[in-house]
């Protein structure tokens, strides 16, 4: 069964795999596939399940509702979040005003049919609103019982630090990050989780396999997989260009396969586990397309890599590895 770890400093657990449903559940994944993943995941021991408003523009939140239905609200972590345009996209339909922050969670509530989310999160910083604004909206409501927790999502160091501050003031305290992080996307090491770490948050990290890549299924000179993200022309393709495009990249990942076979891995499972070797980690998200996609990855759960293998892996990716902390900055847009 999949361990549970702290969230931050709060005393909320969550799986440290985590089922999440960004560019799948009512994009590249039909309804009944989707329901059958969720169950798979339940079926595993993940309680915890992560998604957004704008995911398929609310669609995804629907699915989400849909398949948890009948299943004991207390015995589940249900995340989602606020940022990006939901519906027509009208001139208030994006950010974190209290406009927009007020009317987005209410919308998510009806959507995933639950009376509270327990963590309701930032999807981006808005440079657009007054922090003091969006801070005060979340803080109204955890009062009103519609959030128990407060998160955000690709925040800076200092974004988050400013954030923290005025929750405290507020009478809460955010308790998660969630940013891109896997063995070649590094670049939250150098800021966010010293930060993080320090004033009491944890990261819910997001592809963990780097789009895919560090599964090996992209073989270099080889034709791109049929199915694959690769292919998909719903945002997958865009998103995996910054691997794909790298120079010698593939040719290293596939080096990884010796060190995920000394482990007895899967190259996907090694890709999860690695993440979760993080301390300040408290889950990896996984998304799926069929059931055995999540019954591999949830095996990555408790397992420990050794100093000499992590270090291996570090030699083997090399300088293919992204670490420049400013690439968690560009991911917030200048203006909504």
């Amino acid at each position: 069964m999949v361990t549970y770890r702290h969230l931050g400093r709060s005393g909320l657990k969550i799986t440290e795999i985590t089922y999440g449903n960004w560019l799948t559940h009512g994009s590249q994944v039909e309804n009944d596939t989707a329901v059958r993943c969720v169950h798979a995941a339940l079926d595993a021991g993940i309680s915890t399940f992560d998604t957004a408003d704008a995911y398929a523009n609310t669609v995804a939140e629907e699915v989400l509702g849909t398949a948890l239905k009948g299943q004991r609200r207390a015995s589940l972590e249900i995340l989602t979040k606020v940022y990006w345009p939901t519906g027509p996209k009208g001139a208030n339909d994006s950010g974190l005003s209290r406009k927009h922050i007020m009317e987005s969670i209410d919308g998510s509530l009806q959507r995933l049919q639950t009376d509270y989310v327990d963590l309701y999160q930032a999807h981006r910083y808005d440079h657009s609103t007054p922090l003091e604004e969006t801070m005060q909206a979340f803080a109204d409501i955890v009062r009103a019982g519609k959030a128990l927790y407060i998160g955000v999502s690709e925040w800076t160091a200092d974004q988050i630090r400013a954030g923290h501050a005025l929750s405290r003031e507020l009478g809460f305290q955010l308790v998660s990050n969630q940013p891109q992080y896997s063995a070649l996307w590094r670049v939250i090491e150098a800021e966010v989780v010293p930060t993080s770490a320090e004033l009491g948050l944890s990261q819910i990290v997001w592809s963990p396999v780097a789009q895919g890549v560090l599964t090996g299924k992209y073989a270099p000179g080889q034709p791109i997989p049929s199915g694959s993200r690769a292919t998909d022309d719903k945002g997958g393709a865009r998103t995996i260009q910054t691997f794909l495009g790298q120079e010698g990249l593939l040719e290293r990942v596939q080096n990884l396969r010796p060190v995920a076979d000394e482990l007895g891995l899967s190259m996907a499972q090694l890709a999860v586990a690695w993440v979760l070797q993080n301390p300040n980690v408290a889950a990896a998200i996984i998304g799926a397309s069929r059931p055995e996609q999540v019954t591999e990855n949830v095996q990555a759960s408790g397992v420990v890599i050794p100093p000499e293998l992590l270090a291996r892996i570090d030699e083997i990716l090399g300088d293919s590895v992204v670490t420049d902390p400013a690439e968690t900055e560009k991911s917030s847009p200048a203006s909504r």
